[in-house]
């Protein structure tokens, strides 16, 4: 969904280097950290609406003004991720949906070079991800980044959002890490503090997740605008 949408903007804190001795796992949010949320943001504020008001004889406005609505009810839950919830609500096949626009998912510049150079200094990469697994299964094979993860968990499969902090909890019994040896990469502010309350000591937020809008301005957590930094630290040189 759209992980951005009334963001605080905030002042940017330039990115601290991490201590890569002292991080084991690496886990990375999809939607806007590693995929560019352009393609969310254009199918739920636009596509979707489209779809919903020819489905129901209505105005576009009319339809966008009832869908907001409900996007900000649910914000933050897992029904707000959920394909089965926003199908059956809305009678429309979200999934199908999904599919007419696809050509639109994109992964962000350095994704698979970062990726690879976390493999190179021996970090579990894991994907963690609100993600509905239909939407996860397509977006994999659009992009053909699920070889470069040690492991891929969904949000769905243990039942709370990133934003809660059951999540959290049931994380650390499926995927067992020790939280001040983890790096944890999110563009959503909500998740990052759940993850902080968690006790995970290596948080890093994502400035622009959508590449088609400007970039936030964040001071709570260290922040970058791509990969790049993060590869010269992994390989102490120069980023390509």
């Amino acid at each position: 969904m759209m992980a951005q949408l009334a963001m605080p903007r905030q002042q940017t804190q330039s990115v601290s280097e991490r201590d890569w001795d002292s991080i084991d796992s690496v886990f990375l949010d999809m939607d806007g950290t590693l995929l560019d949320l352009h393609f969310d943001n254009h199918f739920w504020l636009e596509h979707v609406p489209k779809r919903y008001a020819e489905a129901r004889g209505l105005a576009l406005e009319k339809a966008r003004e009832f869908l907001f609505a409900q996007y900000r009810a649910k914000r933050g839950t897992l029904a707000w991720y959920c394909i089965d919830h926003w199908s059956e609500l809305l009678g429309l096949d979200i999934a199908l949906l999904k599919a007419e626009v696809e050509h639109l998912i994109a992964v962000h510049p350095l994704v698979p070079e970062f990726l690879e150079a976390l493999a190179t200094r021996g970090k579990r990469r894991v994907l963690v991800t609100n993600a509905h697994p239909r939407s996860l299964a397509l977006k994999m094979e659009r992009t053909r980044l699920a070889g470069h993860f040690e492991r891929v968990i969904s949000a769905h499969d243990l039942r709370h959002p990133k934003e809660a902090a059951p999540f959290w909890r049931a994380l650390q019994e499926v995927e067992p890490f020790d939280p001040r040896r983890t790096l944890f990469v999110d563009d959503n502010l909500d998740v990052l503090r759940a993850a902080a309350d968690h006790g995970l000591r290596w948080l890093l937020a994502m400035l622009q997740p959508d590449s088609k809008l400007p970039p936030a301005r964040i001071s709570e957590f260290p922040a970058a605008l791509g990969f790049a930094p993060l590869i010269a630290e992994l390989l102490g040189s120069s980023a390509p």
